[in-house]
């Protein structure tokens, strides 16, 4: 976007509005003399100064995003009686952010990360918030061990860095941990740009119809621009001479007019499958094999417009998997559930809790309404409405149809682990994806693997995590081995 003409919009004032005098020159004593407190303008610029930066995300800090549509091109109203998946051609209005996961604010875009992919579809019913990943699995299949997790890729308390240590000996207590380590380390970890990747919703959901059917479903994002990664030696270089390279690189492309765009597709699970299917379903840790369940084409995704202001739209910006509409819903991966609570009370936090009605994230169809009122920066806009329900006085009232249908469950409760089924593994599908590689690939993640493990500082904690891709397939295990012995001597 070209920069216009400076066009004088009337006097500076302050933020209650009173004109600015002189921008240039703090109010003293007499030429040379202190500042006086009296200077209400300089106050006021410092004090919003030091306010200008919300807290970081915890996770997913370093973004980038842009608008765009969503277009159906398939009837999928057998699956799902979600509004703005009604009927073919229909545009649903979207803001997608890209995101690395364990990086600081002003860490470069190229590293071996996974990226973020959150995505909004502004739709009539109200916003739906579809959180994923560049990858279909994860680290962990249960909340609870996200923040330790986190913990191992973020900054250490005693050194201020990322360790190895900590990294190596959470993977390798976590065997769970091997499939996605895998995709990680291989040419995919680094990708070239946000356009040249997919994206996931990882997670499973649930899809109901107008007839009360329940379907359990898996979302792809396949890039029309092709897949293109970065080498470890490639990154390091673009990271050092361009460390916005992927923002840069969205930016400029939706300038140009170049709309990146992906292929909608999904995977659909009856629900009657799940119990019996050959592992649990719903572990992130785990992809449906496409010969189970084939990708369906559903729609197009193209991106088309960059925020105006990239600290109101981008930084500002809330996402939480639990913004479902009416047809969708959540399923029981104990990641998810665990996701459903973290995310908005993250943004309850970070942002505040009327983040919701900042314009990035207030629904498109009709202003949100709830009785919630009050607290920071509440504009007012419920006026004198009575806060309660029910109440007499022509507020809201519920609709008595659940968005999505209901799951059974029996037994005490307890700390559970998942349902067992007869191939749960955490190594297959670790090996199934190295033997999937080609000699190069092999030898990239391999090297890729073994340059971080070597890092460590205890023989038991590198032995531990080579053991896990042994599991996975022995010959993984005996190059990786190799690789390491030969770099720590």
């Amino acid at each position: 976007m070209t920069q216009e003409a400076h066009v004088t919009q009337g006097p500076l004032t302050t933020e209650a509005g009173a004109p600015v005098a002189d921008n240039q020159n703090s109010e003293t004593a007499g030429v040379g003399g202190p500042v006086l407190v009296q200077d209400q303008l300089l106050l006021e610029k410092l004090a919003h100064f030091n306010r200008e930066r919300i807290p970081e995300r915890v996770v997913h800090a370093r973004g980038a995003a842009a608008y765009g549509t969503f277009t159906l091109t398939r009837d999928v109203s057998r699956w799902t009686r979600a509004a703005f998946l009604s009927e073919v051609g229909k545009q649903t209005e979207t803001f997608l952010r890209f995101s690395t996961v364990a990086g600081n604010l002003g860490s470069a875009d190229a590293v071996r990360d996974p990226r973020g992919w959150a995505l909004k579809f502004y739709t009539e019913d109200g916003n739906y918030d579809l959180v994923g990943n560049n990858t279909p699995v994860f680290f962990v299949k249960d909340a609870i061990k996200f923040p330790d997790f986190i913990h191992t890729q973020k900054r250490d308390p005693y050194t201020g860095s990322q360790e190895a240590d900590n990294v190596w000996d959470f993977w390798g207590l976590s065997p769970e941990s091997t499939h996605q380590v895998t995709w990680l380390f291989g040419d995919r970890g680094i990708p070239a740009s946000y356009r040249h990747m997919n994206g996931y919703g990882s997670h499973t959901y649930q899809w109901n119809n107008e007839a009360g059917e329940a379907f359990w479903v898996k979302y792809h994002f396949k890039t029309d621009q092709g897949i293109r990664n970065l080498t470890t030696e490639e990154a390091v270089k673009v990271s050092g001479l361009d460390p916005d390279s992927h923002q840069r690189d969205l930016r400029e492309s939706i300038e140009r007019g170049d709309f990146p765009s992906w292929t909608v597709q999904v995977q659909i699970m009856p629900v009657a499958d799940a119990a019996g299917y050959r592992f649990n379903p719903f572990d992130l840790t785990k992809v449906w094999p496409h010969e189970d369940y084939p990708p369906i084409e559903i729609g197009r995704l193209e991106l088309n417009r960059n925020p105006e202001n990239v600290f109101a739209e981008v930084e500002q910006s809330i996402f939480s998997p639990a913004n479902f509409v009416p047809g969708i819903g959540p399923s029981p991966d104990k990641m998810l559930q665990g996701r459903l609570f973290a995310y908005g009370d993250a943004h309850r936090y970070r942002v505040g809790i009327n983040a919701a009605n900042l314009p990035v994230n207030r629904p498109h169809a009709a202003e949100a309404r709830t009785n919630s009122r009050d607290g920071f920066l509440y504009d007012g806009r419920h006026k004198g409405a009575k806060n309660y329900e029910p109440n007499s006085f022509g507020g809201p009232v519920q609709t008595d149809r659940p968005l999505w249908q209901s799951t059974p469950v029996t037994g005490a409760t307890g700390n559970h682990e998942a349902p067992s089924h007869a191939e749960d593994n955490d190594f297959v599908q670790a090996g199934d994806l190295y033997r999937l590689m080609s000699e190069g690939e092999k030898d990239r993640l391999v090297d890729n693997l073994a340059g971080f493990i070597a890092k460590v500082s205890r023989d038991d904690i590198a032995e531990r995590a080579i053991g896990n891709f042994r599991q996975a397939d022995g010959d993984f295990g005996k190059r990786l081995e190799a690789a390491v012995q030969e770099l720590r001597g």
